[in-house]
Formats: structure tokens, sequence, C-alpha cells
């Protein structure tokens, strides 16, 4: 079965002509979730890029990054992509990468994100072309169309644009989300997105209209301490603080709540308790009501990817290491 779509929470802008077009919009964001088939679902490959919003109004392009941030500057090989639009005026999302032997490399598209004198940036431009792969339109000829459902904009998507070495279409398929992703994985791309056939954009809004499937990664970690718990945890903890081995040194983690029977947290709760100290083994690590123990016990965490400053996102621990 597939998970259930969900109402969006926030305010979505609402746009009724070209003013669209000279406004700063924040992309739709999505949920993670485990694979899964669905008749309600297209799925298509999650591109390993930069988000990127494009604004075309009559042969002007700006690019907008997930940060706002206005990018044209930084590739102007993109410049004449208004050749390959059948459109007076139109807003795409998609994803700029860089590709090599037909994959986004995320390294090569690093190096274009770094670079900020204006020769580098059009030497690179030339040695590392970026492509657009766009994979959804909010606006079109004068007219919003992002509240039409998914199908809707991708056929408009698709009847506007002229595949070309600087513009691609992100192709997607029906129900088969378990298939597609696997196969994804064992081509080496980053994962899966499903998105409802029936969703609108909502600009600016985290949705499960909207799902990113990706690999879960392992690691070793050491249990550090604890958050006491609430409700049903009364008796033992809310989560396990952890960190990991990174350069010689420990690196903090972040807190790890899920993936406990009620008998391990009842033998762990007991554990912990037993290796309690007054200070956090780990320097400059600050958890309000947290309880810290000697790094004795090791685990195995489960989990999604690592945010910017290293913390595991969705984490779930898996079993304790001996």
């Amino acid at each position: 079965m597939s998970p259930p779509a969900s109402p969006p929470r926030g305010a979505i802008p609402v746009f009724t002509g070209p003013e669209m077009l000279t406004a700063r919009l924040a992309p739709m964001l999505a949920y993670f979730s485990p694979p899964f088939d669905s008749p309600r679902h297209l799925f298509e490959l999650k591109w390993d890029g930069t988000r990127c919003l494009l604004f075309l109004d009559r042969g002007t392009l700006r690019l907008q990054n997930r940060r706002l941030e206005d990018i044209t500057w930084r590739y102007p090989e993109l410049a004449g992509i208004s050749e390959d639009l059948a459109a007076r005026n139109a807003i795409l999302d998609g994803e700029l990468v860089v590709l090599q032997d037909g994959r986004p490399s995320f390294t090569l598209l690093q190096q274009r994100e770094q670079v900020g004198a204006p020769f580098r940036v059009s030497l690179l431009a030339r040695r590392l072309p970026a492509t657009y792969v766009a994979f959804d339109l909010l606006f079109l000829d004068d007219r919003p169309r992002y509240l039409l459902p998914l199908e809707e904009r991708r056929a408009l998507l698709q009847g506007c644009l002229r595949e070309s070495p600087r513009l691609v279409l992100s192709r997607a398929v029906p129900e088969k989300g378990r298939a597609f992703f696997a196969g994804a994985v064992a081509q080496g791309f980053e994962g899966v997105m499903a998105k409802a056939r029936d969703s609108p954009y909502l600009i600016g809004i985290r949705s499960r209209y909207w799902l990113k499937i990706k690999p879960r990664l392992t690691e070793e970690c050491v249990i550090i301490g604890y958050t006491t718990g609430r409700g049903g945890r009364g008796e033992s903890f809310g989560a396990l603080l952890v960190a990991s081995p990174e350069g010689g040194r420990l690196v903090y983690r972040g807190r790890v709540g899920s993936g406990f029977s009620e008998a391990l947290l009842a033998d762990l709760t007991g554990r912990l308790r037993a290796l309690e100290v007054e200070a956090p083994p780990l320097a400059g690590v600050r958890v309000r009501g947290a309880r810290w123990v000697n790094p004795e016990l090791r685990a195995l965490i489960s989990y999604q990817e690592k945010t910017a400053d290293g913390h595991f996102r969705a984490p779930v621990f898996v079993r304790l290491l001996g």
C-alpha cells in the first residue's frame, strides 16, 4: 500500500497572473518514505544536483535556488534555454546537474557552485556544462498552473519543452515504485521521488503528496547519553544521544528515539543508569534534560542521510553491538 497523502500545513501563496514571474518562490518539498507501489503515484529519478526554479519571460532567464538566491550568473551556458521552450513565459521546477557518463556528478557540480570569479565561471561553463532537468511546471503563457493536478502540469511541460544538452525532461513511470527504485539504485542514482498524480504544487510547503525514497544508511555509534522518557516511556528513556568516529574523534550525531521494543527499553534503561556521569563525554554538546553516560555501549543506527551539521536524519535504532 502507498503512504496516505496528508493536508499541507502553512499558507500557500495565491497568484492570478504575471506577477508570479517576478516573485521569489520557495519550492515544494517532500517527506521520506520507504519504497512502495501505488497506482495513485508517478515515480521519477531523484537527481543529485541543485534544486532550482527556472523563470523565463520573453527570452530573459532567471535561476533561483532553494535559498531564494539568484544564481543565473553562475550558469551562463543556460542563457539560450528559451530556444528550447515554446512559451512566451514560464516557471519550471527542476534540478541543475553536471552529467558524467549519463549520471549526475555532485562532485563536479560542487566545482561549479564554489566558483565566484567571472573568468572561472566562464571557464567551467565550457568545461563542465550544467543541464537543467525539468520535472514540474508552475506557470505558462501568462497563466499560473501550479494548482492544476500533477499529470496536467507534466503534460503542459512535455508539450512546450524541446530537449537539448542544456534542458531535459525528468521521465516518470506509474505504479511500479519498488522495481523503479531498485533499478535506480542499481544504476548509481540517489533514489526516487514519488508524487501523487492528482497533487497540486504547494509553493513553500513540505507535503506527503511528494515522497523521497532513498537507500537507508547505517553507522556504528557509541551511546553518550539519553533523554528522560515521557508518557508511555516515563519509566525508561525518550531517546539515545549518539556519536560516531570521524577523523580520529567522536562527532555528535543527534538523538535516536525509535526502533526499541519494550524489552529493549527496559534492558537499556538499566544499563544506561549504571553508566551515568555528570559531564558530557563530548565537549560542546548541549541537550536540555540530557543524562550523560560513559561511552561504553555501541549501537548500529540506521538513518536516511546526514544534515549539514552532521546529524542523522530520520535515525532508527537497529541493535546493540557486542
